[in-house]
């Protein structure tokens, strides 16, 4: 699935005050946060910035969701579902978690705004203090034109700028000094074109980033680590002088990542999945002429990558049935029919690496990664259909932990499967449709 915003916008300065971010006077209102609302809890109070309120301490730490709506970002309770809060912000919002456990990125307009999801823990040596506070959306942002892919590896945080080709990567622990300190240090590096593309920095500091233009995207280079100049994110000048090591250069079509294990990253494209490993790619061939895996799945515990499977080039939208597991150790590749479709919303792992896939039939699929036997099917929501326009609601998978969350727009429902117990164990009416769905442990 190919995420494009239709329109370019110019960037936003880096760390713009809230009233510069948003724009005009209209977007001002949008900016501040609101009620939510739940069938089971009365509404949050509004939060006035992330200095509203003192933070509450707590014993442990208090994970939380949040799924973006038409007209902003709401963020639940993740063990309740209950509402913690709620921020508007007009527009098409996409969103993903920062990599610190406690922010969400948001890609609205021309720049990743940050949302402060109000629970993080302070490390001290052996121990840590936990702390909840009113969900805010913060000052601060990353100028981007059509921001796109948000990738996090190897403690960095990688964000892709569809519009410019532009990549900038920070250390994502950094964000907590947000208040003191303002936006982390990035190292930036623009692609010779720009494209919808996606950039992954390793352990290393090299960095693996897609090669295209507007009109065809077909390799994958690696680039040596940046080399630091002293400079910080708003003079834009740190992370100069990455230099091409390596590229593939069979990928056609390449599109999105999922990183297998410790560090073996993957791409998609439309004739198979291309692996870097061990400082070297390779090509995993699909058995058809043209076999999209356009949008994966990897675990940190396991050397399979699950992904979708399309064979249609032609088609508007096709409905696909198979999906792929690629063993990026054997570098074996498995195709399993499920016998019915799902979207690009609906796949995700387990704590165990399952595959897990969220079917059209309204059942989760838990799949075995090395077989492709399934395990257990759990049924969550009725049966639906895929929507033609990939920006329109649909049931939605996200994991976290040893708990899938389910999406269920046509109710506004939000359900919790314990995947342990293989069953449901709460469901929760939200105040909005939701769309997108994250989030961070705390």
């Amino acid at each position: 699935m190919m995420m494009r915003r239709s329109s370019h916008r110019s960037r936003t300065p880096y760390g713009a005050p809230l009233a510069a971010a948003c724009g005009a006077a209209l977007l001002l209102s949008g900016c501040a946060a609101g009620p939510a609302q739940s069938s089971t809890q009365s509404s949050a109070s509004p939060s006035q910035g992330p200095q509203a309120a003192e933070p509450t301490e707590l014993r442990a730490p208090k994970p939380r969701l949040a799924y973006t709506y038409a007209g902003g970002v709401g963020v639940l309770d993740a063990a309740t579902l209950e509402p913690a809060g709620d921020v508007a912000l007009e527009g098409y919002n996409r969103i993903n978690p920062a990599g610190d456990n406690r922010h969400i990125l948001v890609a609205a307009g021309d720049s990743f705004r940050i949302l402060d999801a109000g629970t993080w823990t302070e490390r001290h040596g052996d121990h840590g203090h936990s702390y909840a506070a009113q969900p805010a959306l913060t000052e601060h942002a990353f100028g981007a034109s059509k921001p796109g892919h948000v990738v996090r590896h190897a403690g960095r945080t990688v964000l892709f700028s569809d519009g410019s080709g532009k990549v900038e990567s920070f250390e994502s622990a950094a964000l907590g000094a947000l208040a003191e300190d303002g936006l982390p240090k990035t190292a930036t590096y623009t692609a010779p074109e720009a494209h919808h593309g996606v950039a992954v920095e390793l352990e290393d500091g090299k960095l693996l980033v897609t090669v295209g233009n507007e009109n065809a995207r077909n390799a994958v280079a690696l680039l040596g680590p940046a080399a630091s100049s002293g400079g910080d994110a708003s003079s834009g000048t740190a992370g100069l002088g990455r230099k091409e090591i390596l590229r593939s250069q069979d990928c056609p079509g390449v599109h999105g990542e999922a990183v297998a294990g410790e560090s073996t990253v993957t791409f998609g494209c439309e004739d198979g999945m291309v692996v870097f490993k061990e400082g070297k790619f390779s090509k995993i061939s699909s058995p058809d002429p043209y076999g999209r895996m356009g949008n994966q799945a990897g675990s940190p515990v396991s050397p399979v990558v699950l992904g979708d499977y399309k064979v249609d080039k032609d088609a508007v939208l096709e409905r696909p049935t198979r999906i792929s597991l690629v063993n990026t150790g054997s570098k074996a590749l498995k195709l399993v029919d499920l016998g019915t479709s799902y979207s690009f919303r609906s796949l995700g792992r387990g704590p165990s690496g399952e595959a897990l896939v969220l079917g059209t039939d309204g059942a989760l699929h838990i799949l075995n990664p090395l077989t492709g036997a399934t395990v257990s099917t759990v049924p969550v929501v009725p049966a639906w259909r895929e929507p033609e326009v990939w920006q329109d609601p649909r049931p939605t998978l996200y994991v976290q932990g040893s708990t899938a969350y389910v999406t269920e727009p046509a109710t506004r429902k939000l359900h919790a499967v314990d995947l342990k117990a293989g069953k449901v164990v709460r469901t929760a009416t939200l105040a909005h449709t939701p769309d997108e769905l994250t989030g961070v442990t705390g």
